[in-house]
């Protein structure tokens, strides 16, 4: 068994608060996936600093190896507790995800974890440890294909309290409208997104407490391969479109000479669409064995300003709404963003006349530039990421 995981949060702020006092980490090691929700004690910039440390702590000491209960032991011993209503600083969830299908889930005084496995909420059979006089839930198990875990912040279930509902969202009542949410979307960022609307419905727009979910679901790898500009060597084409056609992966070629090599090499038609669904960008055209064909430079200008505004903005319905229109720009984000694990660029270094002056370093080109950036928001969202330059 390989799994993969695909991990995605949303935060609320407070009402009135410029800075989240929950945070959430996702860790990477060679074996696993790690995703960390602590959630520091009141609001606004204490508890964002309290959430911060607690989580870094962690992050730090569990890429490392150390047991939960040293963890622990260095989170009570570090960090103060309030001298008024002597409660812990921070809380948090910590569940790791293991390539070979293992799964470690510990918490601390946040809401359980929300397990859904094949359309149906499971119990998670936790034992209790007393760590340094704090109460950890803790728990191992085995996952498999398509499970579903959302880790909270109490901001989830107090929803809606004295405003919308009488005692706020339960938990049951959260993890049932989780369960049929699962039901319509397969990625975590459009789960986490669903799931906060929900919160912020709720909340009617001005949020009581900090509020995050973080959400992780099981899947397959899903390689993506994208082939933009041609080499600089007309010789290395058959080279390119070779190592580019390799092994299972959804195929996008970007740019119209780089979509000529691809046809001319595989004896493949290119069928050009003339349906305009976007005034700004060329319509998308067609290679047989090849997922998206699309027109380079403006194409994946549009893509890379979706993946930056998913990494770096608060994103909702409307930008979802974006992701899934029928545009050469909204396809790509939307296989990036949603349905990639790992992400192959596969890049030619001739220079196209059009889009600069020659006398130029290829490292100077436009094309050089958004690749560039494509891939640092790639590896942003978690991808693995590799480029190739011919």
């Amino acid at each position: 068994m390989n799994i993969s995981v695909d991990a995605s949060y949303k935060s609320l702020n407070k009402h009135h608060e410029e800075l989240c006092g929950d945070k959430v980490e996702i860790l990477k090691t060679p074996d696993s996936s790690i995703i960390i929700l602590a959630d520091g004690m009141g609001s606004g910039v204490k508890a964002n600093i309290l959430a911060t440390l607690t989580s870094k702590i962690l992050g730090t000491m569990f890429l490392n190896g150390a047991p939960i209960e040293e963890c622990v032991e260095t989170i009570v011993k570090t960090l103060p507790v309030c001298q008024v209503r002597q409660v812990a600083y921070s809380t948090f969830s910590i569940l790791q995800l293991f390539k070979n299908g293992d799964a470690y889930l510990v918490e601390f005084d946040n809401p359980s974890c929300v397990f859904i496995r094949g359309g149906r909420l499971q119990e998670i059979p936790y034992q209790e440890k007393i760590i340094e006089g704090k109460k950890i839930k803790e728990c191992r198990f085995r996952v498999g294909l398509n499970d579903c875990f959302i880790l909270m912040s109490d901001g989830v279930i107090y929803a809606g309290v004295g405003q919308v509902l009488n005692f706020g969202w339960t938990w049951n009542s959260m993890a049932e409208y989780a369960v049929k949410a699962t039901r319509t979307t397969l990625s975590a960022s459009r789960l986490a997104a669903i799931l906060s609307k929900a919160c912020d419905d709720l909340y009617m727009q001005s949020p009581g407490d900090d509020t995050t979910v973080a959400v992780a679901r099981i899947i397959n790898a899903k390689p993506v391969n994208i082939f933009t500009g041609p080499p600089m060597n007309k010789e290395d084409d058959a080279k390119v479109i070779h190592e580019f056609m390799r092994g299972p992966a959804k195929r996008i070629v970007s740019g119209g000479t780089s979509a000529n090599i691809v046809s001319r090499i595989l004896h493949k038609q290119i069928k050009t669409s003339l349906n305009y669904t976007d005034p700004v960008l060329p319509p998308i055209a067609t290679i047989d064995g090849i997922d998206l064909v699309t027109e380079g430079v403006l194409t994946l200008t549009r893509a890379l300003q979706l993946m930056k505004q998913y990494v770096e903005e608060d994103v909702d319905e409307a930008f979802f709404f974006e992701l899934d229109k029928d545009n050469g720009g909204s396809k790509i984000a939307k296989m990036i963003i949603e349905d990639c694990t790992e992400l192959h660029f596969f890049v030619g270094k001739a220079i196209n006349a059009a889009h600069q002056n020659p006398g130029l370093p290829f490292d100077l080109s436009i094309r050089m530039n958004l690749v560039a950036q494509m891939v640092d928001y790639a590896k942003k969202m978690g991808k693995d990421v590799t480029v190739q330059y011919y």
